[in-house]
C-alpha cells in the first residue's frame, strides 16, 4: 500500500508528486535498457551503445546525461588518450532494478 504522503524536513509531498517523479525517473524508451545493461558490471560508452541496437549517439548521450543527473547512474571520466569513460549503477540506482525485472515480466507476457 502506498502511504498518502511523505514528510520530508519542511514540508509534505502529496502522492500524486511522488508518483509523477518516479514516472519521470522510469521514463524513456531506453532508460531501463541502459539501466538493465549497467545492472551486473561497469561499462563503457561504446559497450553501452552496441547494447541498446538502434539508440542514436544524441538520445544515448541524453539518456546517459538524465541518469548521472538523477543520481542514479556514477560517470567516470580517465585522463586518457584516447579518452576513457565508464558508467555504473548508484544504490540509488539498483532501487529501480525491481522495476525492471517486472517489466521483462510483462513484456515477456505479451510476446
Amino acid at each position: 500500500m502506498i502511504p498518502e504522503t511523505k514528510q520530508t524536513n519542511e514540508e509534505i509531498i502529496p502522492t500524486e508528486l511522488i508518483i509523477k517523479k518516479a514516472v519521470e525517473v522510469i521514463c524513456g524508451k531506453w532508460r531501463m535498457i541502459i539501466i538493465h545493461l549497467l545492472r551486473e558490471k561497469v561499462l563503457r560508452y561504446g559497450e553501452i551503445k552496441r547494447g541498446v541496437p538502434g539508440i542514436s549517439e544524441k538520445v544515448l548521450v541524453h539518456e546517459l546525461k538524465q541518469l548521472v543527473e538523477l543520481g542514479m547512474v556514477e560517470k567516470e571520466s580517465f585522463g586518457e588518450v584516447p579518452p576513457r569513460v565508464e558508467y555504473r549503477l548508484t544504490d540509488k540506482g539498483r532501487t529501480i532494478l525491481p522495476v525492471v525485472d517486472l517489466l521483462k515480466e510483462i513484456g515477456q507476457a505479451f510476446m
